[in-house]
């Protein structure tokens, strides 16, 4: 709750006088992280924003990454990964964020998530062809270990590219297809 006030104090002070703000916390989160509503009423036109406010020391198990650790993650193979391109306006990305950390959560030590904040890494969203947001990028190791070496191939290989946001469910049942053989997901949601 005192999170919750001192939120609304600095929202309401960043605002003109002409605006009002008001926050409702999520009930859907994690005791750790609040997906927060911001919603706000300038010179009669309302607008609405989504953030993740939370406890920012506890360890993600899908970090934030920048292009160059990200460059570095697909030059050298241990697990799959999965990146998820997102950027902190788009709802879309907001909501699906406690899914993938979930997700990650789930397939520790199995699979790599990782996310890229595009607004901040626009030369490797670029590079990576992201044009709608949430994009999730399914890569594994290129199995083709010769043209790998002669510099042919590269070393990591796009398994499927999804834009739009999906639940835990669905982004597990894709890693179970795409990086261990699994049944190829029926419906994503």
């Amino acid at each position: 709750m005192r999170q919750q006030s001192i939120l609304t104090y600095a929202i309401t002070a960043a605002c003109t006088t002409a605006a009002t703000a008001f926050i409702a916390p999520s009930s859907s989160t994690s005791p750790t992280s609040t997906l927060v509503d911001i919603r706000l009423k300038v010179h009669g036109k309302s607008r609405t924003s989504l953030f993740m406010a939370g406890d920012e020391t506890t360890e993600k198990a899908a970090p934030m990454v920048t292009g160059a650790e990200l460059e570095a993650m697909l030059q050298e193979w241990d697990t799959p990964l999965v990146v998820d391109a997102y950027a902190t306006w788009c709802g879309p990305c907001l909501l699906m964020a406690p899914e993938f950390e979930s997700a990650a959560q789930q397939l520790r030590g199995k699979v790599r998530f990782v996310k890229m904040d595009t607004d901040l890494e626009p030369q490797m969203a670029g590079r990576l062809g992201i044009m709608g947001l949430p994009t999730l990028l399914f890569l594994d190791k290129n199995d083709d270990v010769e043209a790998v070496e002669e510099g042919k191939a590269p070393v990591a290989v796009l398994k499927e590219r999804i834009e739009g946001a999906l639940r835990k469910d669905s982004i597990v049942a894709l890693c179970d297809y795409h990086f261990f053989g699994g049944p190829m997901p029926e419906k994503l949601f």
